[in-house]
C-alpha cells in the first residue's frame, strides 16, 4: 500500500488485533495514584488489577499524545515515502484531534509530497476499535487513500455506541456528575444510560434502576437501533470494565435473537485510559445501525 492507517491505544482492542491487521497505534497515558504509567493495552498491568484499584479507591489521572509525541510517530512512515491515514479519539471528550493537527501542519514542510490525513472519529473505546477494524476491511479489500478517508467520514456516524454505568464513583470525581447526583443515585441502585452523540460527546439519555434493567435496555437499545434489527447482519462489539458477567449477560440476550450477526460477539477489556473516567462497573456496545443526528 502506498499509505499506513493508523489508530490509539484509546480504540480498546487488544494488542493481537493491531498487530496482525497491520495498524500502529500511538499510546495514551495515565497516573494511577501517582504512578505513571502508558496505555499499552494492558501489556504491563492486567484489566482485573487495574479495576480492581479503582474499586478500592485508587485515582487515575489520564492525558493524551502531545503534538510532538504524534510527529515522533508519524516520521518513520513519511521517510519510508508512506502517505498517513490517522484516526484519532472523539473530540467531544479529548484535545488529541487539534494535537494531531498541529503535528501534521507540522510535517508538512518537511514532508511536502506526503499527505497526512487525522480523522476525527467521534468515537470512543472498543467502538472506536470496530470502525478501525472496519476500515481496516476497506484497505485490505483495495482502497486507496481517498477511497479509504472517504468511506472513513460517510460511515462514522453510523458507528452506535450504547454502554451503562454501575459505579459512578469515577465519574463523581471527574465531575461528569455531582458528588450529590452520584450519592442519590448509587442509593437508589440507578444506572445511568448513555451513548456517543453526533459531536463525540458522552450523553446521557436514560436512568435505569438496577443492574438487571440496564442489561435488558442495552439489548433493547441495539435492535431499536442496529440497521435490520433483529436481521442485522454486521459485526457488534462490546467492551466491559471490571463485570464481565453483566456484558456476557447483554452479549447473550443479543445472539439469542440476531441470529444473522456476522460473528459472535467479541468483549474486550476498556482501556485504562476510557477506564479511568467510566471507572469499574461500565458495559458497553457497538454496532452499525442509525446515523448520529443529535
Amino acid at each position: 500500500m502506498s499509505y499506513v492507517l493508523c489508530a490509539e491505544s484509546t480504540a480498546d482492542y487488544p494488542q493481537e488485533f493491531f498487530e496482525r491487521r497491520q495498524i500502529p497505534y500511538i499510546t495514551y497515558h495515565y497516573e494511577l495514584d501517582g504512578v505513571p504509567g502508558t496505555d499499552d493495552l494492558y501489556a504491563s498491568i492486567s484489566p482485573d488489577e487495574f479495576f480492581d484499584r479503582l474499586k478500592r479507591g485508587g485515582r487515575s489521572v489520564t492525558s493524551q499524545p502531545s503534538a510532538g509525541e504524534y510527529e515522533a510517530f508519524w516520521r518513520p512512515y513519511l521517510e519510508q515515502g508512506l502517505d498517513i491515514v490517522h484516526v484519532v479519539l472523539s473530540s467531544g471528550i479529548t484535545g488529541a484531534y487539534n494535537a494531531a493537527r498541529l503535528a501534521a501542519d507540522g510535517l508538512s514542510a518537511a514532508f511536502p509530497n506526503r499527505r497526512i490525513m487525522v480523522i476525527d472519529s467521534l468515537l470512543a473505546s472498543s467502538g472506536f476499535g470496530m470502525f478501525i477494524e472496519m476500515m481496516a476491511d476497506q484497505r485490505d479489500a483495495g482502497a486507496g487513500y481517498d477511497e479509504l478517508v472517504q468511506w472513513a467520514e460517510s460511515n462514522k456516524f453510523k458507528v452506535n455506541s450504547w454502554f451503562f454505568v454501575s459505579d459512578l464513583d469515577c465519574l463523581k470525581r471527574g465531575g461528569r456528575v455531582s458528588s450529590a447526583s452520584a450519592i442519590i443515585a448509587t442509593a437508589l441502585k440507578i444506572c445511568p444510560v448513555l451513548n456517543v452523540d453526533y459531536l463525540g460527546r458522552l450523553i446521557p439519555r436514560q436512568k435505569i434502576r438496577t443492574t438487571k434493567k440496564a442489561i435488558a435496555e442495552l439489548a433493547r437499545m441495539f435492535f431499536e437501533h442496529a440497521e435490520g434489527s433483529r436481521d442485522y447482519n454486521g459485526i457488534c462489539v462490546m467492551c466491559q470494565s471490571g463485570c464481565p458477567e453483566e456484558a456476557r449477560a447483554v452479549a447473550d440476550l443479543i445472539e439469542a435473537n440476531a441470529p444473522a450477526l456476522r460473528r459472535p460477539i467479541e468483549i474486550y477489556a476498556i482501556g485504562t485510559v476510557i477506564g479511568s473516567h467510566t471507572g469499574p462497573g461500565t458495559v458497553a456496545v457497538f454496532f452499525m445501525g442509525d446515523e448520529r443526528v443529535d
